[in-house]
């Protein structure tokens, strides 16, 4: 898939970084191949696997933009190569694993209604290693999607999946890679900062596989994410937002609902 602009829509470039994912990103090509919107650039960064994703990769590779296969100093840092790479008007990351909601995902979203907004977001399905969808990430959490997103929601954890999350190229940062598991959050506050025009697009974006590397190292994550608030919004707001999230879990957890 070359770097396509068949109208005057903007062009999207969709990043994939994969190390050792085999048995996930063959689902996650075919769900952003098989878009009905065409304005698309795509990229993978694989981290110099050795378990079969190579093959896979290279069954695809006269449909990709841009692919590269080599050791990186993990995922940010793979992350940083395919934002180099990238030429589009757009940013968006889907990992392997993860995958568009549906083939007209982004042409629902790309229409001649929207007006080119700095960061375009939107709701994301949480999905199992089957495949199946377990709701949607307002439903099954603690952080629920706001209406108006903006920079002081950030405060209150990460309020918008990654996979939803779509930036201009030409106002998006390179990840700290001073962070190894929450960067992400960082790269997500920098880029609300940066964006004068965010639009809400009223519509599941993406499907995130939970069980991430987050999810398995949540102490050592915790740990970056208090640095990362602080470092944005200072040690106060920072010590009483976490009173309010400990709070928010604890009255989740008496509900009997799992917070993923």
């Amino acid at each position: 898939m070359a770097n396509k602009n068949k109208s005057n829509q903007p062009v999207l470039s969709i990043i994939t970084v994969v190390f050792n994912g085999a048995s996930l990103i063959e689902t996650t090509i075919n769900s952003i191949l098989n878009q009905a919107y065409q304005d698309l650039e795509y990229i993978i960064i694989d981290g110099d696997s050795t378990d079969g994703t190579i093959a896979i990769i290279r069954k695809y590779a006269s449909q990709l933009s841009y692919w590269i296969s080599e050791p990186d100093q993990g995922i940010y840092d793979a992350m940083n190569k395919g934002l180099k790479a990238a030429r589009g008007n757009y940013v968006l990351f889907i990992n392997a694993g993860d995958q568009l909601n549906s083939t007209i995902t982004l042409s629902s979203i790309f229409n001649s209604k929207l007006k080119n907004p700095d960061i375009i977001y939107g709701e994301t399905n949480l999905i199992d290693a089957r495949g199946e969808i377990l709701g949607t990430r307002s439903q099954l959490t603690t952080r629920k999607l706001p209406e108006k997103l903006n920079k002081s929601h950030m405060l209150y954890g990460m309020v918008v999946s990654h996979q939803s999350f779509m930036v201009k190229r030409k106002i998006t940062p390179f990840y700290d890679l001073q962070y190894k598991c929450s960067a992400d959050i960082d790269w997500v506050i920098r880029c609300l900062r940066k964006g004068k025009s965010i639009h809400h697009a009223q519509t599941i974006i993406a499907k995130y596989l939970v069980g991430g590397y987050s999810i398995r190292n949540k102490k050592n994550c915790w740990k970056e994410r208090f640095t990362i608030y602080k470092n944005h919004y200072g040690l106060g707001k920072t010590l009483a937002a976490h009173v309010h999230i400990i709070f928010r879990y604890l009255k989740f957890k008496l509900s009997g609902k799992r917070n993923y």
